[in-house]
């Protein structure tokens, strides 16, 4: 064979071979692709936060034979051989508290002579939880056999068994239930529960979570004569509310509300905050929850706080750079003339659910935020109606939202709440549905009476 015909045919076994490689290469380098498109769709999707959905929630209405109006409250503490000097404090203090004569008491503390006694503590506790619980669970048609987490909190009663294993025994709910009881962390519990409940759902994908949140009376009304101390028996009132959290991907399409952000603030470095709420034994022994003069100003302080955490998270960008261009000119000038900018949190919210720990806790939320009365409005009606209910007065607010008929799909919601520790804590919720007034919630037979004009004003 010549050389140039020995050459040629070389060049063409060597085309055919390339040929070949690529054919072979070909295929595993679009497997490969893929792969790696697969890897990546995986690892976004578990990178992506599991949404957290509200699907309802249910307030606790006492009977009206529960009510403790102002005449009866000044004759059960005489009667009841109270120091007559700490039953004028205390009704002094209950004809300023914006209360209306239809907040309630557990029966037994409306006995003479009061009794304290565990067996009513467990059964103003039952009472109170089995029966919204029920009412959410008829309601809602759910089975207690497919709630997958359970949280109940109650500040100052933690009794042996826990809540929550009542809840699970009165209900027979599932062995394998994770359940949880908190206790001790105040009237803002309540969004603690959320907070927990929200990673649990989202570390246990497609779950139920009940949240149950309480305070009961029975066994820390105070009968000493510390002013301090009085202050509890005037502004804590009967109450609970029980709420149903899903991560399940069916639930979507009836929940009422989607979770957008939870921020907790505690501010217990400091000594002052850190007493500003604490139970403790008076010089004659007995026992009660002291509050501090200074609890505005340290829920003032302690609200900064969650804001500056939360603020960047909901705000429009002009409302961060008017607040960030304010304090940076009042550094630059240093003078007293150029003051903070307050964020419009009109822009952020429709809604406002704040604690309703007190006329004076509202007023100073109202004042600092620079709130419209119809903001505080709900604030103010449920501590007219209910009192202080601690950790569940934010459901009682949001209940009054949606009896007005004021909740439309999209609109924001901003839950405020403030507890011993001291804590501020707030949880940010975004209506999914179009909303009717709800006629079965604790406002259904009052709430065509408000709101109320003046009852916040300073006596």
């Amino acid at each position: 064979m010549e050389p140039h015909s020995l050459c040629y045919s070389l060049e063409i076994l060597t085309q055919h071979m390339n040929t070949v490689t690529e054919l072979i290469i070909s295929p595993c380098h679009c497997l490969a692709v893929l792969l790696v498109a697969c890897v990546a769709t995986l690892y976004a999707a578990c990178r992506r936060k599991t949404p957290i959905y509200l699907i309802d929630f249910n307030c606790y209405c006492p009977p009206s034979s529960y009510r403790l109006p102002l005449a009866m409250f000044e004759e059960n503490q005489f009667y009841d051989d109270m120091d007559p000097e700490a039953v004028a404090f205390q009704c002094k203090i209950m004809a300023k508290s914006g209360f209306s004569e239809l907040t309630s008491i557990s029966p037994s503390l409306a006995q003479i002579p009061k009794i304290k006694a565990l067996s009513f503590a467990l059964e103003e506790a039952e009472t109170i939880m089995c029966s919204v619980i029920k009412n959410l669970f008829e309601k809602n048609e759910i089975n207690p056999k497919t709630i997958d987490i359970l949280i109940t909190n109650s500040s100052v009663f933690c009794p042996t068994p826990s809540l929550s294993a009542m809840v699970v025994n009165r209900f027979r709910m599932r062995s394998n239930i994770m359940s949880f009881n908190l206790s001790g962390m105040g009237c803002s519990a309540g969004i603690i529960s959320m907070s927990l409940a929200k990673d649990l759902l989202r570390v246990h994908r497609n779950s139920l979570a009940l949240i149950v949140s309480t305070e009961t009376l029975s066994l820390n009304w105070y009968t000493g004569k510390v002013p301090s101390m009085l202050l509890s028996n005037c502004l804590f009132r009967m109450g609970g509310a029980a709420i149903l959290m899903s991560s399940r991907v069916q639930d979507r399409h009836k929940a009422k509300y989607k979770l957008q952000h939870i921020v907790r603030t505690i501010t217990a470095q400091d000594d002052e905050s850190h007493g500003c709420v604490y139970q403790q034994v008076d010089p004659e022994e007995k026992e009660g929850v002291s509050i501090s003069k200074s609890i505005v100003n340290v829920s003032g302080d302690a609200l900064k706080k969650n804001i500056a955490s939360l603020g960047p998270l909901v705000l429009p960008l002009r409302e961060q750079f008017l607040y960030l261009f304010s304090i940076i000119c009042r550094k630059m000038w240093s003078t007293g003339r150029i003051s903070i900018y307050t964020p419009n949190f009109n822009h952020a919210f429709e809604h406002f659910c704040i604690h309703s720990g007190g006329r004076a806790i509202i007023q100073a939320v109202e004042r600092n935020l620079r709130l419209r009365k119809q903001d505080v409005e709900p604030s103010s009606m449920t501590l007219y109606r209910f009192g202080n209910i601690s950790s569940s007065s934010i459901w009682y607010e949001l209940s009054y939202i949606e009896a007005k008929g004021r909740m439309k799909c999209g609109d924001r919601v901003w839950q405020i709440a403030f507890g011993s520790g001291f804590k501020c804590n707030s949880a940010v919720w975004k209506c999914v549905c179009d909303m009717k007034p709800d006629t079965s919630t604790a406002w259904r037979d009052t709430i065509h009476s408000y709101p109320v004009d003046n009852i916040m004003r300073t006596n």
